[in-house]
């Protein structure tokens, strides 16, 4: 049984650091000699970009190419669609087709669980995965916080990014 920590960064308001804690949170973890993965599920593909793939929907594989196998019950080889990075974390990138396959989701069997088998089988590789989650409370993220050991809610000190970590 793997050690591995499943760590999702969410909160309903964009804009309140979720992106930037997890490539810093994820780089320190990597200098410490940790081994982490990061999983970009936002389709606005910030983590990917943030990461020097500027040309996201250009990448083959995808979180959402392994998840649209998982959903149709095709084998799933997750390893092919991961990225290492100089900085010394590994990525599952995102697109924008990362877009459609939430509408996909509402339909699938076990649809709250997808992210979960995903991250199942690769996680005995690392001692961290960080889940970089869109700004909503939409089926990945729900897939993101089924997944998870446990979650890390970025806020800012105003009003509306309260009020996201309230929702």
């Amino acid at each position: 049984m793997s050690n591995c920590k499943v760590i999702a960064l969410t909160n309903q308001k964009g804009g309140v650091g979720k992106t930037t804690t997890a490539v810093n949170l994820g780089v320190a973890l990597a200098q410490q000699g940790k081994k982490v993965l990061l999983i970009d599920a936002d389709a606005q593909a910030n983590l990917t970009m943030s990461l020097g793939y500027s040309r996201p929907d250009d990448l083959p594989d995808t979180l959402s190419t392994i998840m649209r196998d998982i959903i149709d019950d095709k084998p799933v080889d997750v390893f092919k669609s991961i990225l290492h990075h100089d900085e010394g974390v590994d990525l599952l990138p995102s697109n924008i087709e990362l877009s459609g396959l939430e509408v996909r989701l509402i339909n699938a069997i076990s649809r709250e669980s997808v992210l979960k088998t995903c991250i199942n089988e690769v996680k005995k590789n690392y001692d961290t995965v960080l889940v970089d989650c869109m700004p909503s409370l939409g089926m990945l993220t729900i897939n993101a916080l089924a997944a998870a050991d446990s979650v890390v809610i970025p806020t800012q000190p105003h009003y509306l990014s309260a009020k996201g970590l309230e929702l």
